[in-house]
C-alpha cells in the first residue's frame, strides 16, 4: 500500500509539474495582486485606487515616478514624469502645492515614496496609485506611447515584477 501510495503522489507530481504556476504566465488573482500591492505602499501617503481615480482624472495632476526609459516605453495619459532615482522637486515647478497630485510606478513602491517626498515639501493633497500602471493596464484602461498613440507595450521593471502584469508586450 505504500508503494502505491507513493507512486500516485509522485504521478501527481509528475503531472502538475508540466504545468507553469499561475503566478509565472502572468494569471494571479485579483485578490494575489492587491496584497502584493498594499505591502508595496506601506508609507504615509493615503492610497487612491484605480477606480476613484477615474472619476476625479480630469481635475489631478497624475505624475509617473518610474524612470524614463520605463515612461518613454508607455505611460498613463496625461501623465507628467517626474522619475524616481534622479528625482527632483524642480520638475514639480508651476504646480499649486494645494493641487490634487497622484503618483504612480509600476506597482506603488516607488510612487509612495515619492509621494512622501512631496508631502514633506508641502504638497497638501498627495494620494499613491494603488497597484500603479500594472493595475491601471490590466483593468483594461489606455497607456500610450511618448507620441500619445495607445500602446500595448508595457515596461515589466524586470522579469520577477512583470508576473503582475495579465496581458500585453513585456518591455524590460
Amino acid at each position: 500500500m505504500n508503494l502505491l501510495k507513493r507512486f500516485f503522489s509522485l504521478l501527481i507530481f509528475a503531472l502538475t509539474s508540466c504545468y507553469p504556476s499561475p503566478k509565472a504566465t502572468g494569471q494571479f488573482t485579483e485578490m494575489d495582486f492587491n496584497k502584493m500591492a498594499e505591502n508595496m505602499a506601506k508609507g504615509d501617503a493615503q492610497d487612491i485606487n484605480v477606480d476613484d481615480l477615474l472619476k476625479i482624472k480630469e481635475e489631478v495632476v497624475l505624475l509617473d515616478s518610474r524612470e524614463h526609459d520605463e515612461y518613454n516605453i508607455s505611460h498613463i495619459p496625461s501623465a507628467k514624469w517626474v522619475g524616481y532615482d534622479d528625482f527632483s522637486i524642480e520638475r514639480l515647478d508651476g504646480i499649486d502645492k494645494n493641487s490634487k497630485i497622484v503618483v504612480y510606478c509600476s506597482v506603488g513602491y516607488r510612487s509612495e515614496r515619492i509621494s512622501e517626498k512631496l508631502m514633506k515639501e508641502g504638497y497638501k493633497n498627495v494620494y499613491n496609485l494603488k497597484g500603479s500602471i500594472f493595475k491601471w493596464y490590466n483593468e483594461g484602461y489606455k497607456i500610450v506611447d511618448p507620441s500619445g498613440v495607445p500602446t500595448r507595450k508595457i515596461h515589466g521593471f524586470n522579469k520577477k515584477w512583470s508576473k503582475w502584469i495579465k496581458d500585453g508586450d513585456i518591455i524590460y
